[in-house]
């Protein structure tokens, strides 16, 4: 007798503002650290240069990205639609990229988290701060996701309003002056040296709009996809657009920049040179600035959960990994399989050095590669699909196609060879990654085979689910 495949499904509760607060919480503590990094190879007028290119090319990114969200609303996000545009092999370059950057990304923030808290309380060891990070949100996510979605939206909105007052204090601090002074890569004119750091700068300006994308593999718990989805996705574009280019100019102009440079701190030194050392708003940018990490961290954790279901759904990962848990309807093991692979970098950050620096270091660099190389291929996606699939359902169009998805796709391309460039040795570790997983791909095609049929990567959509069901 012959057995029906069944397809693992997730459970749709979602609303558009549950979806913008992943969407912005997924990236927003890109404000609080990291950045900053920026000014030390570039300068501040130099970084704001990049800053404004990056933002641009996100901005593009995401209007062209939302039609392939609402026409494929999958939880595999970019492997779905790479997958649709170019088949299994396709859907491998976009998973595993998506996969690079999800899992990569949580160990850097879940350190941060614990050096933040180290500071506050120096007996505490950060590195168990940082599992103990892990296993609390492994949970929060496990229980459900309207449960794990609320929460992130709570700490959205307080990490939101702690970048407001911080920019509202720090305001009548600020002076052009301060900004200019130094600003083309310590020079006050424009130089080649100034130029070279423009572009050994993109990694810290991605870091501003990292994982925004995100938010689509939350598609298919979302109620009514072709509607909330281009809410959340553009009303989270411009909301880290207006946030990071505030905080970027205020913490540059209130006093010397060069000290914020090179710290995982900026905005409560910068605060600290207004308000001083003792201040209560000081003291509340210190605290809540923890939102903002916990944010991300938290929405991250339901993005690589969602990727690492959709890719075992489909056949790329051992498929025990998509199994569903029975009472909350969560991706329970993608969650915990994730989780082990950051803990265990946490535990080699002292272990592996690699150009000088620290494992967590350089994670975030490698998350970024990941990261562009699935922006690219998703943009390709969308040009290919437009031409292959010209009646597929599409309740959002990219405005001004082909120019905005082509803007995006080009200064991907740039930003990769210019992250090449500076980064050679960690792009030859991504490569040789890639490499490995790939020959996984060739050695598991029966399990792809045996995979319950997936009618949207095969280009057989079902009627769009409303309203939750």
């Amino acid at each position: 007798m012959q057995t029906t495949k069944v397809t693992p499904v997730l459970k749709r509760t979602l609303g558009s503002f549950k979806l913008w607060g992943i969407a912005v919480g997924l990236v927003i503590s890109g404000e609080y650290f990291g950045w900053s990094y920026g000014w030390a190879q570039a300068g501040t007028l130099g970084f704001l240069i990049t800053a404004l290119v990056i933002a641009a090319m996100y901005c593009a990114f995401i209007f062209s990205f939302t039609e392939l969200t609402t026409s494929i609303p999958h939880a595999g996000g970019p492997f779905a639609y790479a997958y649709r545009a170019f088949g299994p092999t396709g859907g491998f370059v976009a998973g595993f990229a998506t996969l690079v950057e999800f899992v990569f990304a949580p160990p850097a923030i879940a350190m941060a988290i614990g050096a933040y808290l180290n500071v506050q309380f120096p007996a505490i060891e950060p590195k168990w701060v940082a599992v103990g990070a892990y296993i609390v949100f492994m949970v929060l996510n496990i229980l459900g996701v309207s449960i794990a979605a609320t929460f992130e939206l709570l700490v959205t909105l307080l990490a939101i309003f702690e970048l407001l007052v911080f920019m509202g204090v720090v305001a009548p601090g600020f002076e052009i002056s301060n900004f200019v002074h130094g600003g083309w890569a310590g020079s006050d004119t424009f130089s080649p040296a100034a130029f070279s750091g423009i572009f050994a700068a993109i990694p810290f300006a991605i870091w501003f709009f990292l994982a925004i994308e995100g938010a689509s593999m939350a598609a298919e718990e979302a109620k009514d996809p072709q509607r909330t989805i281009p809410k959340a996705f553009i009303g989270g574009i411009l909301t880290l657009t207006v946030l990071a280019l505030g905080v970027m100019l205020f913490a540059g102009g209130v006093g010397d920049w060069t000290k914020l440079s090179n710290i995982n701190d900026p905005l409560p030194q910068a605060m600290k040179l207004i308000v001083g050392s003792n201040s209560g708003w000081l003291h509340m940018l210190v605290w809540l600035g923890l939102f903002g990490l916990i944010a991300s961290f938290h929405g991250i954790i339901m993005g690589y959960s969602r990727q690492i279901f959709a890719l075992a759904r489909a056949g790329y990962l051992p498929k025990r990994l998509s199994s569903v848990n029975a009472r909350f309807q969560t991706p329970h093991l993608g969650i915990i399989a994730g989780g082990i692979v950051g803990i265990a970098a946490i535990f080699s950050d002292s272990l592996i050095v690699i150009g000088g620096q620290p494992l967590t270091a350089n994670i975030v660099t490698m998350s970024v590669f990941g990261a562009i190389v699935m922006y690219i291929i998703s943009m390709a996606a969308l040009f290919k699909l437009r031409r292959s699939e010209p009646n597929l359902i599409r309740p959002f169009r990219a405005p001004l196609y082909p120019f905005a998805p082509a803007l995006a796709l080009v200064l991907a391309v740039v930003c990769l060879i210019a992250m090449i460039y500076y980064n050679t040795l960690l792009f030859m570790i991504f490569a040789a990654m890639m490499l490995l997983a790939y020959a996984w791909f060739r050695l598991t095609h029966q399990a792809r085979a045996d995979a319950a049929e997936d009618l949207q990567l095969r280009g057989l959509q079902p009627v769009p689910a409303k309203n939750g069901k």
